[in-house]
């Protein structure tokens, strides 16, 4: 072969081989996701509006000296249940004590001069009877008997009043309850009625929770509220007591009191037990809505979408749902949807439109089969009914089941 074509040969195969190298390689075909789907159809509502709330005491009072003085010692704790005629706290009983000393003695002085002035007039009557002293002179004896004896009156009052009041140094538990509140300590000089403890009563409890400005027209004395512990499951029915006039300045929210059965309350919920409540007025258990699991849902932007599957053609496209409301761990669907439809509920975020995909089934692990010798059974001792085979139910798509990625 001459030089020439040889080397033309050469530079066309290189050409080729140049050319190939710099085209682009196919794309890889997108892979078919397994998704989980759910069937949209209509349920009920399983609750209303739920509150949480505290359980409190109806009674709860805040108690503090009836007269003024330093608190030398607190003996009650918080938390802790105290019994009516229990010392809770003590002030600096010594000015008062003194006071009272000093009453007691006006009153020996008040009663001696009454003993004299009582004297005075049986004398003064005797030389009256016997007509040497006149009629006034008498009069006049009588009426400092009678001074005498209101001053006596007068001294024996106050120095009540200043023995009641050295008892009023201590600070008694007038009721049963248990302390709730702290407002004063040891060291403090307090004056009269100024709050030192504040007591939860023993008795009937009340729980206490917060309603929107929208929803308390709708909650009216005397209606049915179901109330549950957060720590338990265990229910129990009230009743509204009270609902709040006004609204919170702070939180423009209005509080509301339901009674529960003293007994029942206080065998289940302790003061202070946080409490979830559902109002009878809010129930909606009769109203049939079409939910989905949040799981679902697709946010773009402002808008929520679901991805509908076509079952013809297996694959997605968005569709757009307004939300009404929300009822546990799902969203109740208002518009957008209609029931037999089939909802993607799980892997929206790695969907496209138009994308082909398959329905997710779980795999169903067979259960091991005994090889005991007891259990063994020959073929040829069965009968033939026996021997027929029963085909396995087919495996429906379990939405609980996590997708493929």
């Amino acid at each position: 072969m001459p030089f020439k074509l040889r080397l033309t040969a050469l530079t066309l195969v290189a050409a080729a081989l140049l050319l190939s190298a710099c085209t682009k390689p196919a794309p890889p075909e997108e892979p078919i996701r397994s998704v989980k789907v759910i069937t949209v159809g209509v349920d009920s509502m399983r609750s209303g509006g739920e509150y949480a709330g505290e359980v409190r005491a109806r009674v709860e009072s805040r108690l503090g000296f009836r007269v003024a003085g330093k608190m030398v010692r607190r003996q009650a704790e918080l938390g802790q249940r105290v019994k009516a005629g229990d010392v809770l706290a003590q002030l600096d009983p010594q000015d008062y004590q003194l006071a009272a000393q000093a009453g007691q003695a006006q009153v020996i002085t008040a009663s001696t001069n009454r003993d004299l002035a009582a004297a005075d007039f049986r004398r003064f009557k005797e030389l009256r009877d016997q007509n040497f002293i006149s009629g006034a002179e008498l009069e006049r004896r009588a009426a400092t008997l009678k001074a005498a004896q209101a001053q006596l009156d007068q001294a024996q009052a106050q120095s009540k009043g200043q023995a009641n009041q050295a008892d009023y140094t201590r600070l008694v538990a007038d009721v049963s309850g248990v302390i709730t509140a702290i407002e004063a300590e040891a060291g403090q000089v307090l004056a009269a009625g100024t709050p030192v403890l504040r007591i939860a009563q023993d008795g009937p409890r009340d729980v206490v929770f917060s309603v929107p400005e929208d929803k308390v027209a709708m909650i009216k004395p005397g209606s049915s509220v179901e109330v549950r512990a957060w720590a338990g499951k265990t229910a129990i029915k009230g009743l509204v007591r009270e609902v709040a006039a006004s609204a919170d300045p702070v939180t423009r929210t209005f509080t509301v009191k339901v009674g529960l059965e003293a007994l029942e309350a206080k065998d289940v919920l302790a003061l202070g037990t946080t409490v979830s409540i559902i109002p009878q007025a809010f129930d909606r258990g009769n109203m049939q809505v079409i939910k989905l699991p949040t799981s679902a849902l697709r946010q773009d932007g402002k808008t929520s979408a679901v991805w509908v599957l076509d079952t013809q053609s297996m694959t997605v496209k968005l569709q757009p749902v307004q939300i009404a409301t929300a009822d546990g761990n799902e969203v109740v669907i208002s518009a957008g949807l209609q029931p037999g439809m089939q909802v993607v509920s799980a892997g929206v975020h790695v969907l496209s439109p138009g994308q082909k995909v398959t329905v997710y089934v779980q795999k169903v692990a067979l259960a091991p089969v005994s090889v005991d010798s007891d259990a063994t059974i020959s073929i040829a001792n069965m009968t033939p009914a026996a021997t027929m085979a029963t085909p396995a139910p087919a495996v429906a798509a379990q939405p609980s089941a996590s997708p493929a990625k």
